[in-house]
């Protein structure tokens, strides 16, 4: 028995041997390898997606350990597309991980040829770019698959999948509907993740206070040299507290949804 084979054979033995070819020749996307994007990453992975494009413009922030799968004290400042990368090859070394250190916007998009993908998957958190992602991605033929915000959270039990426009209680989901409304209408109906708990930070907003922090603008490091001061912290109107186990279970959940959705297709 080969190696993959191995790695696959108790998810085999649930889905069977056609949802395991299928699983293999799909191709999925992901934006944002964050709290939720890298958990989903690493399940679509150990359950056999094996064409999978990450995309991600940032480096490993020392307040990322908290939440983040990439994220350790070894790979503080490190490109997070590079470091996840090696960890999903580490996984199935025959998998085809393509990592890409860029920022979806409407001035890039073209450039990932969202029509070339069976599913694409939204877990990025800045708004004006998420929106412009629905909005092209339900103007392909892909299955798109949407993370709300999964901050000031804490219960599991409160974590819902709906249709966008069913999305309730979460603030997140209400400014990109009204953020829609104002433009054109979606092309189609997709699912998103979501919570409607929203707590209050009671801790102080600061930064993480060490040597390593990369919020004041860097001057050298890995990477594009173009990202190397590029940083979201600061663009954020705040920063909300978060906990480890709520954007893994979002992250999880998506790729949960990939999972049935192609165990499910003919």
């Amino acid at each position: 028995m080969g190696i993959e084979k191995g790695i696959f054979q108790r998810t085999e033995l649930l889905l069977g041997k056609d949802s395991m070819s299928k699983l293999a020749q799909k191709r999925v996307i992901i934006f944002g390898i964050g709290g939720v994007g890298s958990w989903c990453a690493e399940s679509l992975v150990r359950s056999g997606i094996s064409n999978l494009t990450i995309v991600d413009s940032d480096r490993v922030c020392v307040t990322n350990i908290n939440r983040q799968l990439l994220a350790t004290t070894q790979t503080v400042g490190q490109v997070k597309t590079d470091v996840l990368k090696q960890r999903l090859l580490e996984i199935n070394p025959k998998a085809e991980i393509t990592a890409l250190q860029k920022i979806y916007s409407k001035e890039t998009h073209d450039s990932f040829e969202l029509e070339n993908y069976d599913y694409i998957i939204d877990a990025i958190d800045s708004l004006e770019n998420k929106v412009h992602l629905i909005r092209k991605a339900t103007e392909t033929n892909a299955t798109l698959f949407s993370s709300m915000g999964a901050a000031l959270k804490v219960d599991p039990t409160r974590i819902r999948v709906a249709e966008f426009w069913k999305v309730d209680g979460c603030p997140l989901g209400a400014m990109l509907r009204r953020k829609i409304r104002k433009g054109e209408k979606l092309k189609k109906k997709f699912l998103c993740v979501y919570s409607d708990e929203v707590l209050e930070n009671k801790g102080a907003a600061a930064t993480c206070g060490t040597e390593q922090c990369l919020c004041p603008k860097s001057k050298n490091g890995p990477g594009d040299p173009d990202l190397v001061n590029h940083e979201w912290c600061s663009l954020k109107a705040r920063i909300n507290g978060t906990t480890s186990h709520i954007p893994a279970i979002f992250g999880f959940t998506i790729a949960g949804l990939v999972i049935k959705a192609i165990n499910e297709s003919e």
